[in-house]
């Protein structure tokens, strides 16, 4: 699933294996596990977190098998666990670093989105919406977070009507990433560096992660709701297309 290392005062959050790293119960419950453990050790040092993964996907969005297996009410549950992983890191007392290592699609370009940093490897993977591909609505959570961190309504509108496979080049001159870097070791060494430069600004974690719910009150409060897979009353909508 996942494992967390610390260098110092910053966290390595590493999604295992070779595999998709597709986000179900499991992988979500694991990574938020993780995410508990490092609130419980930095009440009062200050820290910095970077979450990365294993293998050619950084993360290839919803695992669809598992949604399909009950299309009732899978859905629903994937999307507020994904809501509820991406609310500790909106909360979370620290700055986030994503080093996207791979391919990040639909969901899993949500989650590196969740980051405060976006770094990505420029020898391999992209960043892909998928969803006009696949016939599948994008939740209007998901548009909320993307206006708050991409840089253009361009590049929003390139992302999600486009539906447009990104490189780490391209997607910095459109302001999705930060910093394209060399290959998967030398993504997560710069993102080491520039956590250990956070980390060095000495902030109170408490502060930060307030200013951040701040920054991104319009995504918190979009969050609420998903309406691609539930109803107005919170209960589930059948989802006939993933």
């Amino acid at each position: 699933m996942c494992t967390l290392e610390k260098r110092g005062s910053v966290y390595i959050l590493t999604l295992t294996g070779n595999d998709e790293h597709r986000l179900n119960p499991p992988l979500i419950d694991s990574i938020r596990a993780a995410l508990r453990r490092i609130r419980s050790e930095t009440t009062t040092s200050s820290s910095a977190l970077i979450t990365t993964a294993h293998g050619k996907f950084f993360c290839n969005g919803y695992d669809l098998g598992w949604a399909q297996s009950d299309p009732l009410r899978h859905p629903q549950l994937m999307s507020s666990k994904l809501r509820s992983l991406v609310g500790d890191l909106i909360s979370l007392p620290m700055p986030t670093i994503a080093a996207v290592s791979g391919h990040a699609s639909a969901a899993g370009l949500i989650l590196a989105l969740s980051h405060d940093y976006v770094l990505m490897r420029k020898d391999r993977g992209f960043l892909y919406m998928s969803e006009m591909d696949i016939g599948f609505k994008v939740p209007a959570w998901f548009v909320a977070l993307m206006r708050c961190k991409v840089g253009s309504p361009e590049a929003v509108r390139d992302v999600v009507l486009r539906a447009e496979k990104l490189g780490a080049e391209a997607a910095a001159k459109k302001g999705i990433v930060d910093l394209a870097c060399g290959g998967a070791a030398e993504t997560v060494e710069e993102a080491v560096r520039l956590g250990e430069e956070l980390v060095g600004r000495r902030w109170n974690g408490a502060v930060y992660g307030r200013n951040r719910e701040t920054l991104l009150a319009e995504v918190v409060g979009a969050m609420g709701f998903d309406e691609t897979v539930e109803n107005a009353d919170g209960t589930p909508k059948a989802v006939s297309r993933l």
